[in-house]
C-alpha cells in the first residue's frame, strides 16, 4: 500500500539532518549539566569532609549524604520505598541546607532544582557546620 507521502513529493520527509543536529545539541547540553551537577555535588561532599568520589557511587552516595546530614544510615532503605523516598529526599535536602547554614527554603530548592542549588552550595561561600 502506498502512503500519501510517497505519492506527493512535497511531503518528502527525507534527510532528517536537522533532527540529528538537534539531538546532538541536546545531548551536549545534557552532558554539560550532568557534569556541572556532579562537580557541585563532589564539592559539597569535600566541604563536608567526605570523599568527593563518593557522589559517583550509587547507594553509597546516599549513605554519605545521610552521614553529612546527621541522619541514621538505615534511612537508605526508605529511599527505595515509593512516595516515602520523595518525602525523605526533601527532609534530607532541608537537613543538608541547614548543615551549610541555609534555611528550609534553600533545602526545598536543593530537592526540586538541584541543577541550580547544588552548584550554588558547592561553589559558593557556604561552609559545613558540624
Amino acid at each position: 500500500m502506498l502512503s500519501a507521502f510517497a505519492i506527493h513529493p512535497q511531503y518528502d520527509m527525507g534527510g532528517g539532518g536537522g533532527l540529528a543536529a538537534m539531538g546532538v545539541v541536546f545531548g551536549v547540553v545534557y552532558l554539560a549539566i550532568a557534569i556541572l551537577v556532579i562537580a557541585a555535588l563532589w564539592k559539597v561532599f569535600t566541604k563536608a569532609g567526605q570523599p568527593g568520589w563518593a557522589c559517583l557511587v550509587p547507594i553509597y552516595n546516599i549513605l554519605v549524604l545521610l552521614k553529612i546530614t546527621g541522619k541514621p544510615a538505615w534511612w537508605v532503605i526508605l529511599f527505595f520505598v515509593p512516595i516515602a523516598n520523595l518525602v525523605f529526599a526533601i527532609i534530607v535536602a532541608i537537613a543538608l541546607a541547614e548543615k551549610f547554614g541555609k534555611g528550609a527554603g534553600y533545602g526545598i530548592g536543593l530537592a526540586f532544582l538541584p541543577v541550580v542549588f547544588y552548584p550554588m552550595l558547592g561553589f559558593g561561600s557556604a561552609t559545613y557546620k558540624v
